[in-house]
């Protein structure tokens, strides 16, 4: 089994928890604010099956694997009634930035835990070290494909968390800014948001990269840091 397969593997796997993750948030947020439908569709579970997109999911984070670019993707969105909401403003912002959040929770999770296997054995450091600095005899550790898998997911969880910050509809970070516009601006601003996806995915790879690198940059560097204390 070539080392591309298991590292496109390794990166669907990665990509799959991180949108369950990212859509139960979702679900189980707006259930706590007040509104259950996703979590009568189901939608409160890590079960990737019940958030998979076929293009979102699927055609594009594969296409992205083989070419070598950034992963990226989305699931089928959490269907959310902001009518039930206790607090409609609030519990939408809440709800909206919960997949982000847990993102963020699972690469920090990742990221210690690959601090942990680097300072319990020179074998382990060796993976750690080798992964991140991506040479390949260091793949002949038993650890190494657990350290690659934990680098994988802490990296896709950081690039989803900030692709939906994006405040282009309907991505997440839309539903914060929309609440602060007049509704004349708003109907326009989710008009044209499809369009603005779009565009962002397809044309936008040099921006989406120089959005996210500073966050890679700070988690890798705490890794680093973990490394050598």
């Amino acid at each position: 089994m070539g080392f591309d397969f298991v590292e496109i593997l390794f990166q669907m796997i990665a990509f799959l928890f991180a949108i369950s993750i990212h859509e139960s948030a979702h679900a189980w947020t707006a259930s706590r604010c007040g509104d259950q439908t996703a979590r009568m569709l189901g939608r409160v579970t890590l079960n990737p099956i019940k958030h998979i997109d076929p293009i979102g999911t699927v055609v594009l984070p594969v296409i992205a694997a083989i070419s070598h670019i950034p992963l990226l993707g989305w699931a089928k969105p959490t269907p959310v009634d902001p009518r039930n909401f206790k607090n409609p403003v609030m519990d939408d912002i809440l709800t909206s930035v919960a997949g982000p959040v847990s993102n963020f929770i699972v690469a920090t999770g990742a990221l210690f835990i690959l601090g942990g296997i680097a300072l319990t054995s020179l074998t382990g450091r060796s993976a750690v070290v080798g992964m991140i600095s991506g040479q390949s005899g260091s793949a002949d550790s038993t650890l190494f494909p657990l350290s690659k898998l934990l680098f994988e997911l802490m990296l896709v969880n950081i690039w989803l968390a900030v692709f939906n910050l994006i405040p282009v509809p309907p991505l997440d970070g839309s539903h914060v800014i929309r609440h602060f516009m007049s509704e004349s601006v708003r109907r326009a601003y989710d008009s044209v948001g499809i369009f603005g996806l779009m565009a962002l995915v397809f044309l936008g790879g040099n921006l989406l990269s120089a959005v996210t690198r500073p966050f890679i940059l700070f988690y890798v560097t705490m890794l680093v840091k973990i490394l050598n204390a």
